[in-house]
């Protein structure tokens, strides 16, 4: 068992190397081996190539025969973009198969692992599964409930400020720690905001990762009366934007900005703004598997409010702005017992720097 451990890590390993690059397919890593000795690699590097398991066969050539492979994710036994990869396996004469998590969508016909067993394959699942479900808890979530995985980010003082009366915010935490935030927007299919961010900060809202290609999330701006700044950064063609709105809003304004490319949707306005619990049913029926919200006060209150976010990630800078007169990380409606506070859950602390950064889990009905 201990040598199924050793090679299910390496395959999680491989995995993390589609990250940001195979949505809406889930991260898999795949590793072949034989006599103790590895044969094979491979992982899926983006959606529509080859699934990590026909990546590891095909380097493992003639001695994929009799071996055993390390997969983290149940092989696909239905024909989508690619072929089936049970039938690979099957071809390639492996013996034994190592699955960490079985496949949880829905939607999938016909279980890998029953293919492979009753074709007389040895197989284990749920070697390293909780590694794997965390990997891949975007795809998950997604093709359970065609609604994208939400995480919430900020940047805070120590005593709980994201900028100062003036609204100056740069730079709270490091270079660090913005550059993990890159890594986030790189991972993400989408990124939001609120207009006042917009109009205020003017952001490109992009992904920048030094010595790194990265893809850029759509962006997705909350402006329920259209009053984007007609020249900002987000109308620019740098990435895909999606202007969220409600009710009447100037044609004139409407046609100019989508001339430039960028997508008005309409959506459904109540008393605090866009409701994004109907916002993320939309956002997923697009196809959206995740979403950074990277928000101000009012956009972080609201999406814990309306139940939206799955994780957190709330960065601390070794600052103290001192004074009750600064911008709060969440402004709004709050509640009267701390018994009423939203829960973390699997709550870990990560370092850059001298900035802390604790992520955790909200567990929303």
């Amino acid at each position: 068992m201990m040598d199924d451990i050793y090679f299910m890590q390496m395959a999680l390993d491989l995995a993390k190397k589609g990250r940001g690059f195979t949505s809406p397919n889930p991260m898999v890593g795949a590793v072949l081996v034989k006599n103790e000795k590895i044969t094979g690699k491979g992982y899926h590097k983006s959606a529509g190539r080859a699934h990590a398991e026909v990546n590891a066969i095909n380097d493992a050539g003639n001695y994929a025969k009799g071996s055993t492979l390390y997969v983290t994710l149940e092989p696909c036994n239905h024909t989508g973009r690619t072929p089936p990869c049970t039938e690979k396996i099957y071809d390639a004469g492996i013996k034994r198969v190592v699955v960490a998590m079985k496949d949880p969508n829905p939607d999938v016909t016909g279980g890998g692992i029953a293919y492979l067993k009753e074709r007389g394959i040895d197989v284990i699942s749920g070697v390293c599964e909780d590694q794997a479900m965390k990997q891949n808890e975007v795809f998950v979530k997604y093709v359970k409930t065609k609604r994208p995985f939400v995480i919430l980010k900020c940047a805070a003082t120590l005593d709980g400020r994201i900028a100062t009366k003036t609204g100056d915010s740069k730079w709270i935490t490091c270079s660090e720690s913005r550059e993990f935030v890159h890594m986030l927007r790189h991972t993400c299919d989408a990124i939001m905001v609120g207009i006042g961010t917009v109009n205020k900060d003017n952001p490109r809202l992009t992904a920048r990762l030094e010595g790194t290609k990265s893809l850029d999330p759509v962006r997705v701006i909350l402006d329920s009366q259209l009053s984007i700044r007609e020249d900002a950064n987000v109308l620019n063609q740098d990435s895909d934007t999606i202007i969220v709105t409600g009710g009447t809003i100037p044609k004139d304004k409407k046609l100019r900005i989508e001339k430039k490319g960028v997508r008005i949707i309409n959506s459904v306005v109540n008393e605090g703004g866009i409701n994004l619990d109907i916002l993320m049913e939309q956002l997923g029926s697009e196809g959206i598997t995740s979403m950074l919200v990277e928000g101000g006060s009012r956009v972080i209150s609201s999406s814990l409010h309306a139940g939206i976010v799955d994780k957190i990630c709330f960065f601390y800078g070794p600052k103290i702005l001192g004074g009750d007169d600064g911008m709060p990380v969440c402004k709004g409606y709050g509640p009267s017992l701390m018994s009423q506070c939203i829960s973390v859950t699997d709550v870990c602390v990560r370092q850059f720097n001298h900035d802390v950064m604790i992520e955790g889990y909200i567990k929303n009905n």
